[in-house]
């Protein structure tokens, strides 16, 4: 029987916002890091807030950094509250743990909060 476990995503500080801090990939800051357990998945829910006074453009990508293979883009409304940009999507558990990265048009504005609901 499986064993269901909700958490926060891996880049959070106990559950707190994490910053989206970089401008691209390779300034990218890591959101949640999947298990290495093959038989892991998690559920994985991500809402983003724009604190500009303008639109910004915001880029995660999940499970690689190739682009555009697994690359999910989503304009960010200005001063708007949470937007839902993850709906649950799944990872599931890789040895090489697979990890979601987030960078956006407009650093230090962008801010993710989520959960991850655990399956082993």
């Amino acid at each position: 029987m499986a064993a269901f476990s909700k958490r926060v995503l891996g880049g959070s500080t106990d559950g707190k916002a994490i910053k989206v801090t970089g401008i691209n990939s390779a300034a990218a800051v890591t959101v949640h890091t999947g298990d290495t357990a093959t038989a892991t998945i998690d559920e994985i829910w991500i809402y983003a807030n724009n604190t500009s006074a303008s639109d910004v453009k915001l880029t995660l990508e999940w499970g690689t950094a190739t682009a555009a293979d697994g690359n999910i883009e989503y304009t960010v409304k200005a001063e708007n509250g949470l937007y839902l940009i993850v709906p649950g999507l799944v990872l599931k558990g890789n040895a090489t743990a697979l990890t979601v990265k987030a960078f956006a048009a407009t650093v230090d504005v962008i801010l993710l909060t989520g959960y991850v609901n655990r399956i082993a």
